[in-house]
């Protein structure tokens, strides 16, 4: 589903993030990338959508050489891959309906469709009573269901989560978790970047870990491996 070939990315101001990264990852799998804050994890999740261009190497998903897409074919892509952010990123001038919606409706789908794939989502995360509210009168356990929905709509191939606990307190860290589990258990590739060292410690899956660009451990059935 995933793999990276002697990937590496150098940024402008001259900082190395990754540093000859070689990695594969199989359809179904799920994946949590572990390490210190600066390691470079948050470089190879949005390497893998496209956030960020390596400098050098290769990164191949479901197929596709995505180190060579031009900008517009991004779009594309991305349709196959659903991310979850720490911070939710919804749109705040919208409901809970709509902000899950948004996401079919730029994909051009048939308005019956979106109100029934919506609908399905919302009743998956739980929140299929709150569809007419905004994001301001949830609480953010139920905001990052919302970015959970949206993430999920459009049947991605894989799941990215960049820190999806890490602003909730643990009993709704759980509940989030549950719900990765359920969308992995659905055959969802899910790559989650955390440092929720009870988490990976608790919900066993392979953990690979990154520290100053390299991957220095990748183990199935992994610890987390890092003070808290």
């Amino acid at each position: 589903m995933i793999e990276m070939q002697d990937v590496s990315k150098k940024y402008p101001n001259g900082i190395i993030a990754v540093n000859g990264l070689d990695i594969l990852i199989n359809q179904g799998e799920f994946v949590y990338v572990v390490g210190p804050s600066g390691a470079g994890k948050t470089t190879f999740i949005k390497m893998v959508y496209r956030e960020e261009s390596p400098t050098s190497g290769k990164i191949i998903v479901n197929g596709v050489d995505i180190s060579k897409l031009k900008n517009r074919e991004v779009p594309y892509l991305r349709r196959n891959i659903g991310v979850v952010f720490q911070d939710f990123k919804l749109l705040p001038t919208l409901t809970v309906f709509e902000n899950v919606a948004f996401a079919m409706e730029v994909t051009e789908h048939h308005p019956k469709e979106i109100k029934r794939r919506v609908m399905e989502v919302l009743a998956l995360v739980g929140l299929k009573h709150k569809v007419r509210m905004l994001p301001s009168e949830l609480s953010g356990g139920e905001q990052q269901r919302v970015s959970i929905a949206r993430s999920i709509v459009n049947r991605p191939q894989v799941v990215i989560a960049d820190e999806p606990t890490g602003n909730l307190d643990p009993e709704t860290s759980w509940e989030i978790m549950n719900l990765l589990e359920e969308i992995n258990a659905q055959g969802t590739t899910v790559i989650m970047a955390t440092h929720n060292r009870e988490v990976v410690n608790t919900i066993k899956h392979r953990v690979v870990a990154i520290e100053n660009g390299i991957i220095v451990r990748d183990e199935q059935q992994g610890e987390y491996g890092y003070e808290s």
